[in-house]
């Protein structure tokens, strides 16, 4: 029984793998046969759009053969007018061509026919003239010189009466265009003029700080004096000392130092000369100020840094009683103002005006003449050679060669000479201090020297390990007699040969 169960089960099972798959296999192929149908009819479909496509394009290319045929016509049309255009110019060219060539033609006949009047008319002349020597038996040379001998003698009177008027009228032009540019140059600057003096005073804010100064049996005041070679006067002024010396910028720094002290109380020997380094080396920076703000009011650009220094320490010199600075900008501001008058060049005279005294601010280190201390500046600092020229040529030696040489040298005399300008016993007697500290500098083992007292004392440190007390006693004496022999001054020159030895130690 279980066996004829099983047998059922197999047949059964076999029965519904066969109708499966007969299914499965009309299942596929229905599908087959509905996808077949769907592609012939997107080929159909694809073939129609191609159709139409190609229809499309064909259309299109028909249209754009038909535009390019209509394009080349309109193309053709206008070669044709230009051609013909063309045409149309030659012709009138060639028409033209044939006039210049009968003009040329008719031209040539004057011309031959005008050198063969020339020639009538020259052989005319020469008979007159032969005509003329044989009635007057004189030559052509001859009858010419007496000719213009008679004229002369009838106008010489006249000719010299007229020579004289004229010069006249031109030297009194030329004099008063010479005044009027000169006086509209002066107008158009007009800057301050002060006299620069050798002393300087110096407010306090009560008399008890004169003893501060001074110090316990001068110490302080003698240190001052020392380090900045500058002569403190202590007097019964009230609320007031002065410092007296020929150099400004000495002075300067002396005077700047000073007020420091008093400002800050402490006042002792370390003191002062730990606050003279810091003063000297700010008045180091102001001097590079001064000269790039003088270059600047001037418009004088590129300039070398080191020659802006040069220029700022004009400000603490002083030349015939005047500002060397302030006399610098006045001469470049006249110069520039001559300069457009003239016709010159503005910004050349405006440097070489700024610049003409630069050697002013080292004559007193370099032997030789300003002039031609500046002119070597410039040429060291690679200046133009007529702005050198113009440096070299203020003063009339070597003579100006240029317009603008004349201008400078023009301007510095107008700068001299006005009113209020000039104190030469200042300049002759800075000039004479500077020459003695030149010779006390000038001895072997001299650390500095300093001209006081108005030039009637001068002192001079030494190296104590150069010069001994012995030695010290000779130099006083050999610059006793160097000055005697070589400088000339009013009275007499005390010499102070200070010979100073420092013993430094530092408890630990």
């Amino acid at each position: 029984m279980e066996t004829l169960t099983i047998v059922l089960a197999l047949v059964g099972l076999g029965a519904g793998v066969g109708v499966g798959y007969i299914y499965r296999k009309k299942l596929v192929e229905t599908k087959n046969k509905d996808l077949s149908e769907k592609s012939q009819n997107l080929i159909k479909d694809a073939q129609n759009k191609s159709k139409e496509v190609l229809y499309d394009a064909k259309n299109e290319a028909f249209k754009v053969l038909d535009e390019a045929k209509k394009e080349e016509k309109r193309k053709r049309e206008q070669l044709q007018k230009i051609e013909e255009r063309l045409v149309s110019k030659e012709q009138g060219l060639d028409k033209k061509s044939e006039d210049a060539d009968k003009l040329k033609e008719e031209l040539e006949n004057k011309v031959t026919s005008v050198k063969r009047l020339r020639e009538e008319v020259q052989k005319i002349q020469e008979m007159q003239e032969a005509e003329l020597e044989k009635v007057a038996q004189l030559s052509k040379d001859e009858a010419k010189g007496i000719l213009l001998k008679k004229v002369e003698e009838d106008t010489k009177e006249v000719l010299v009466e007229q020579i004289k008027k004229t010069e006249k009228e031109v030297k009194e032009q030329a004099e008063s265009k010479a005044k009027f540019v000169i006086a509209e140059a002066i107008q158009k600057y007009a800057a301050e003029t002060t006299v620069e003096s050798t002393a300087t005073i110096v407010s306090l804010p009560s008399d008890d700080m004169k003893g501060r100064i001074i110090g316990r049996e001068g110490r302080n005041i003698n240190t001052f004096e020392e380090i900045t070679g500058i002569d403190v006067i202590v007097d019964d002024t009230p609320g007031s000392i002065v410092i007296s010396g020929f150099d400004l910028v000495r002075r300067y720094v002396a005077k700047i130092t000073l007020e420091r002290l008093i400002e800050d109380g402490r006042i002792h020997p370390a003191r002062i000369e730990e606050t003279y380094v810091k003063v000297k080396e700010e008045v180091a920076k102001l001097i590079k100020e001064l000269g790039e703000k003088a270059a600047f009011e001037l418009g004088v650009a590129g300039l070398h840094p080191n020659l802006i220094k040069l220029l700022g320490r004009l400000k603490f010199r002083v030349s015939y009683g005047q500002n060397v600075l302030k006399h610098s900008m006045e001469v470049a501001h006249l110069a520039a103002n001559l300069a457009s008058e003239l016709g010159a060049d503005v910004n050349m005279c405006k440097k070489a005006g700024l610049l003409h005294d630069i050697g002013k601010a080292v004559d007193h280190e370099i032997q030789g003449h300003h002039a031609m201390i500046g002119r070597d500046i410039a040429k060291k600092f690679g200046l133009d050679q007529k702005i050198i020229h113009c440096i070299e040529a203020h003063h009339g030696d070597p003579a100006p060669e240029t317009k603008e040489a004349m201008i400078i040298a023009t301007a510095n005399a107008i700068a001299n000479a006005r009113p209020g300008a000039n104190k030469d016993n200042l300049d002759n007697y800075i000039k004479r201090l500077e020459e003695i500290e030149n010779v006390c500098n000038a001895f072997e083992g001299v650390n500095k020297a300093f001209a006081i007292q108005a030039g009637t004392e001068v002192r001079i440190f030494v190296n104590p390990e150069d010069v001994d007390d012995l030695k010290a006693v000779k130099l006083s004496h050999d610059v006793t007699r160097k000055i005697e022999h070589d400088l000339q001054y009013p009275g007499q020159v005390k010499v102070n040969v200070i010979r100073e030895t420092r013993t430094e130690e530092f408890a630990k």
